[in-house]
């Protein structure tokens, strides 16, 4: 799709959207690829007391559009002819991580599109018989077909934990696709077969739903529990983030989905080995365990509370080979940046699209 807005107006609209005039973004400064992430100057998670965060509780009609083995749910923000953005959410979580940023990013002049992954929300299997499998290429390969059911060339792509792979992936694979990528926790594409290889016990200990997950007894507490559990990975991964009933509640109805155990069980079981995938993604998983580099402009972040399990900026800088910055949002921002620090997301794939 062709870009008909300039950059020019791109540029003051974002200022505008984000009142960058008396922000603190506006001195912002960054770590290069080739240099310590840990320079980069922390960006404030807000230019204003409270700033967007919680200003808005939902999206508007939702839309559905077949795409590949899916209808995709999906809400839409912003002019139909503007330079489309494209963000993921993650596990467990929903769109509504994006329901401050959408606005931001709308009055910027983007045509901002978040869809339900595959097991969330509105989003369907299209066959009964499909399988219900969630390893990392078919995420990915879910993307490109809601993009091209859209009629989609490129897009600026952003997401945060299954978000965030998921992008990595479409980034990296194809590039020509993606105008720009934000990417929350850096480059988090992996491979079976480096899963095998165990971590030190504090680190395993971090990822204790994943063993869960890989018994007949967590695939059950989960289904049983799903909302208690959610919850708990939220307060675990977001420990200073102070959200109430309505928003976790506004969230926890996507997880409805008749399908969402089993792909939140698929997911986590096939990272570990214990789950196949499938035949038709074995080229994809092949060329992603070599763990390729991206060359597109990317700006990747961090929330200085975030309590997921996390890799060190300093570990995955030299995987981004094209324009690249770091940045560290401050305040006690976790693992849902996006919902925690809609503004400093939002400024974030507002410039990444001017790198």
């Amino acid at each position: 799709m062709s870009d008909p807005i300039n950059q020019q107006r791109r540029t003051m609209l974002g200022m505008a959207a984000l009142g960058l005039a008396a922000s603190p973004f506006a001195t912002i400064s960054v770590a290069s690829a080739q240099s310590s992430p840990d320079a980069a100057t922390p960006v404030p998670a807000s230019s204003s007391a409270g700033g967007a965060r919680g200003s808005h509780t939902s999206f508007g009609a939702l839309k559905h559009v077949d795409a590949g083995e899916l209808n995709v749910a999906y809400a839409e923000a912003g002019p139909a002819d503007g330079p489309p953005v494209l963000l993921l959410h993650g596990w467990p979580y929903d769109i509504h991580a994006y329901v401050d940023v959408a606005p931001i990013l709308a009055a910027a002049g983007y045509r901002v599109l978040v869809p339900y992954l595959r097991g969330y929300g509105g989003t369907r299997f299209r066959s009964e018989e499909a399988p219900r499998n969630a390893q990392q290429a078919a995420l990915a390969v879910d993307t490109i077909a809601f993009m091209d059911a859209l009629n989609i060339k490129t897009a600026l792509l952003g997401g945060f934990d299954w978000g965030a792979r998921t992008v990595n992936i479409v980034a990296a694979l194809w590039p020509e696709r993606c105008k720009g990528m934000v990417s929350v926790s850096g480059y988090l594409i992996g491979s079976q077969e480096a899963n095998r290889a165990p971590l030190p016990p504090k680190a395993e200990l971090q990822w204790w739903y994943q063993y869960y997950f890989a018994t007949e007894r967590g695939e059950l507490g989960y289904r049983k529990y799903t909302n208690d559990f959610a919850r708990l990975i939220w307060e675990l991964a977001s420990p200073k983030w102070a959200f109430d009933d309505a928003t976790f509640n506004r969230s926890a109805a996507a997880f409805d989905n008749p399908d969402h155990v089993a792909i939140s069980i698929d997911n986590y079981r096939w990272r570990l080995g214990l789950a196949p995938g499938q035949a038709k993604y074995d080229a994809l998983e092949k060329r992603l365990a070599a763990l390729p580099s991206i060359g597109v402009p990317t700006i990747t972040m961090e929330g200085d509370a975030n309590g997921a399990p996390h890799p060190a900026p300093e570990a995955y800088a030299k995987r981004f080979i094209g324009k690249y910055e770091f940045r560290l949002v401050t305040g006690g921002i976790g693992h849902n940046l996006p919902q925690e620090a809609p503004e400093a997301f939002a400024k974030a794939v507002i410039d990444v699209d001017r790198l």
